[in-house]
């Protein structure tokens, strides 16, 4: 069995197991890995304009907010914008700050007809630590993947 598959079916199990309504749940360094193997996975961040401005982007991630700041309401173009770049038959991964909004991204996604989507859990930044801070012990940045500060 591949790389690519192995982890595949490990985030389908998890997916499984935690009664998930799409494909997969992927940490941050095995989405890493499927965008740098598996031919036409797509990254699509979910952050709202404020934090990729402010805290940092991934390159050659889609970027499309699933809430719009300032306000946080819900992007009523979010599937729109979605089909416009992204195949529906992509491997298609959602990212977010900590994994939730990309949780209700990828739900959304999966209603719309996308049959390979994948959340990525501890998102970009993880969760807070015990001093209410994140980017400390979880995410993409902790783990030392691409990124670049605005």
């Amino acid at each position: 069995m591949g790389k690519i598959t192995s982890i595949l079916l490990t985030a389908q199990q998890r997916a499984k197991d935690k009664k998930l309504p799409y494909e997969g749940a992927l940490y941050p360094d095995e989405a890493y890995e499927l965008l740098q193997s598996a031919p036409g996975a797509k990254l699509v961040d979910v952050r709202c304009r404020a934090e990729l401005d402010w805290i940092g982007r991934i390159p050659d991630a889609v970027e499309i907010e699933w809430l719009t700041y300032p306000g946080m309401k819900a992007n009523p173009n979010f599937n729109a914008e979605l089909l416009q770049q992204i195949d529906k038959e992509a491997l298609v991964l959602f990212i977010c700050r900590s994994g939730a909004r990309s949780h209700a991204a990828a739900v959304a996604a999966t209603q719309a007809g996308f049959r390979d989507c994948y959340n990525v859990l501890e998102g970009f930044e993880g969760d807070k630590d015990g001093r209410g801070h994140r980017s400390s012990s979880q995410g993409w940045r902790v783990a030392g993947l691409p990124w670049v500060q605005s």
